[in-house]
Formats: C-alpha cells, structure tokens, sequence
C-alpha cells in the first residue's frame, strides 16, 4: 500500500481569492514504512502573500523570485502522487488549493479525487480524541512525537512530522528504511530539502544484584538437571 504524507504552503486562507500554493511537501509510505523517498518544491505564485500567511511559514515573496510556477512542476508532482493514497491533516484545506491549481493550469489533470484517495488526519483524530486540541502540534505532544524543530511550518517538515503522528496514531511506526542513495523526487530539495534530525537516547544498563544472580544460577542448575547436563546456558564453548 502506497501512501503520500502531504502539506502544503500557502500564500493565504482562500483559493477563492485568488490564493495560490507556494510550496508543496510529501513524504511516502508504503505498507507502513517510510522509504526516505519525498517530493519537495517552492513554487512563485505570480502573487503577493499576505503578511499573516509569512508569520507563519517565513516564505517571503523575494525567496520565491526565482522558483518555478505551478505549471512548470505539476507533471512531476501529480505523477508522485498518482495512484496514491495521500495523508493531510485538514485535507479540505489542502486538495482544495491543489484543485485550484490543476483548474488555472487547464491541463490534462483533473482533480485529486480522480488520482488519489485521501485520508483526513484532522478527521480520524477527532474521531479518537473528542473534545480535545487536533491541532499537529498537540497530537506531538500526544503521540510523543519530536516537533522541536517545528518554529515555522514548512510543508516538507510538516509532512515527514504528520508521517510519525499517522504511524503513532493508527498503530505505532513499525519501520523507518532510509537510504544514502538520492531517491527523491522533484524540484529543489537538493538544496533546499529539510532534514530532520533525531534525538539521541542513551539506554541504561542495569546489572543484577547477588541475591538475583544466586537465583538465575540456581535456576540453571534445574534446567541442567532436568534437561540431562544438556542445559546451553551452562555448555562451554
């Protein structure tokens, strides 16, 4: 099973109002393990961005200047996506800006929902957690999933977060496979990809005490007595 962890940034609220996508972020999954493939492009939305929106991701027009438009990357990004099951918290938000998008670029592609199924993350976890904050840093907090780096959102970042968060949330991450070789996807992340960087924990090491050491050697010397002499635990290399 296939799926694609998705965010996206945004040049405000309302597609509506002429609002665009300025940066698009995946991750992909299959059967549950993350590949370390993704897809991550800045895209100029031939727009301003409202000052709101750059409080919260810091994407300012002048660092888009110089990226691709939306009809320049939609090829590569919709055959990432293809045949996928994509994963967005809020995904109204989300499939309604890329519907947007595909509508303006009039091209072969029609809407997501005729290329992907979509999971709601937003959804499910209201669902799980009624009455409580669904919001991704609070299902951080609640799935003990590292968001520390998270000062800005950043559709990559928030994407490869939102992977952990699903994972915890519909079972626990059962595998994280990533390689050294370059398998990504798409525009720009060579040089600009975000990288997150895992926590390091250090496991005690308890040592038994003479009272369970006197224990587990009696213990032996029933399974040697029982077995024949033939107890693994006690045979000499």
């Amino acid at each position: 099973m296939r799926q694609i962890i998705l965010d996206t940034e945004t040049t405000g609220l309302e597609p509506s109002q002429g609002h665009r996508i300025i940066e698009i972020g995946c991750v992909e999954v299959i059967n549950r393990k993350l590949t370390g493939r993704h897809y991550h492009q800045y895209i100029r939305p031939e727009r301003n961005i409202d000052e709101q929106a750059i409080e919260i991701h810091g994407i300012t027009p002048d660092f888009l200047k110089d990226k691709p438009v939306f009809s320049e990357i939609v090829d590569e990004f919709m055959a990432f996506i293809d045949g996928g099951q994509l994963v967005i918290h809020n995904a109204p938000f989300d499939v309604g800006f890329i519907n947007h998008e595909l509508k303006l670029h009039k091209g072969n592609f029609k809407a997501v929902k005729d290329h992907c199924s979509v999971i709601d993350t937003l959804v499910m976890a209201r669902q799980k957690h009624p009455g409580q904050k669904n919001n991704l840093n609070a299902l951080c907090k609640r799935y003990m999933v590292d968001n520390s780096q998270r000062d800005l959102h950043g559709a990559l970042l928030d994407a490869e977060i939102l992977a952990d968060v699903y994972l915890m949330m519909t079972g626990g991450q059962t595998a994280l496979s990533l390689s050294d070789k370059d398998t990504s996807s798409g525009g720009g992340q060579q040089e600009e990809g975000i990288q997150r960087l895992s926590k390091k924990f250090t496991t005690p090491i308890i040592r038994a005490d003479i009272t369970e050491e006197g224990a587990h050697q009696q213990k032996l010397q029933t399974i040697q007595k029982a077995s024949g002499d033939n107890c693994i635990w006690l045979t000499k290399s």
